[in-house]
């Protein structure tokens, strides 16, 4: 059975560490990149499956990076990364924003071994995902 082909892209090397470490098991990780414009040239170089996208990052956010992708052409799957601890806080128009950019998961950070490797399944099989929102 072939892997899943998924590109991490965060600014935090821990955050990176982290999810490849948790998807690991169940997904060829084709790389990583630390910040927006890397990932471009990244997608290009990996043509993932899905790319797991942190939401925040200095110079391209993910916001503007998916767009990026979708714009050039990107078919596969896009999870978002947030450090925001309940999705159910994210005003609309942020989540709007997301998802007319082309993402289809959202994974809350402090819930990355739990929810990572089920927002990539549920993306790569054409539904949308987003971590519960979990009492602090």
């Amino acid at each position: 059975m072939k892997l899943p082909r998924v590109l991490l892209v965060d600014d935090m090397p821990e955050i990176l560490a982290l999810c490849a470490e948790v998807l690991g098991p169940s997904c060829d990780i084709v790389g990583t990149a630390p910040n927006g414009a890397s990932a471009i040239a990244a997608v290009e170089r990996t043509a993932p499956d899905v790319v797991v996208l942190d939401i925040s990052m200095h110079g391209l956010d993910g916001i503007e990076v998916a767009g990026l992708l979708r714009s050039g052409g990107y078919r596969g799957g896009i999870v978002f990364l947030s450090g925001e601890m309940d999705f159910m806080a994210v005003d609309t128009d942020f989540m709007t924003a997301a998802l007319q950019a082309g993402g289809s998961g959202f994974v809350a950070k402090r819930a990355i071994s739990s929810d990572l490797p089920v927002a990539v399944r549920e993306v790569l099989a054409g539904r949308v995902f987003v971590s519960a929102s979990r009492p602090g």
